[in-house]
């Protein structure tokens, strides 16, 4: 199965799901204008990737900002996962998140209870430039 390889834009995440490897990552912002324009080619190519899945899937999910439309197709995205798990597939989300942002925390929290699939939470601190030279 071909790689999904998407570059960000201002308004779009960057995408590369990996169905070799079972390593799907998102990262960035997503508030497309058209949202089904973006997120239906990732969500096409993550059925396929449910006909003949990895043994194990790890979806790392590494939002600084997304809208709601957004937020209802990643939601789509991790209900799939249930049904890898359903069937004894090995999966989790990663949901990484700024050490500032309580608010992308509790987002990530309520889909970890929206969803079957086990969530690891991973928090990071920004590191300024400036103060590293």
């Amino acid at each position: 199965m071909e790689e999904l390889y998407i570059n960000a834009t201002p308004q779009t995440p960057f995408i590369h799901f990996n169905g070799k490897s079972g390593v799907m990552e998102i990262k960035g912002r997503s508030i497309p204008d058209q949202p089904d324009e973006f997120w239906l080619p990732v969500l096409n190519w993550f059925e396929t990737y449910l006909l003949n899945p990895n043994g194990s899937t790890v979806v790392k999910i590494h939002l600084e900002y997304f809208n709601i439309s957004s937020s209802k197709r990643i939601l789509f995205l991790l209900y799939k996962l249930n049904e890898l798990a359903e069937v004894g597939n090995n999966v989790h989300v990663e949901w990484l998140y700024r050490e500032t942002d309580e608010d992308m925390y509790e987002v990530g929290q309520d889909y970890a209870y929206m969803v079957k699939v086990p969530f690891v939470f991973k928090e990071y601190i920004d590191v300024d430039i400036a103060m590293a030279v």
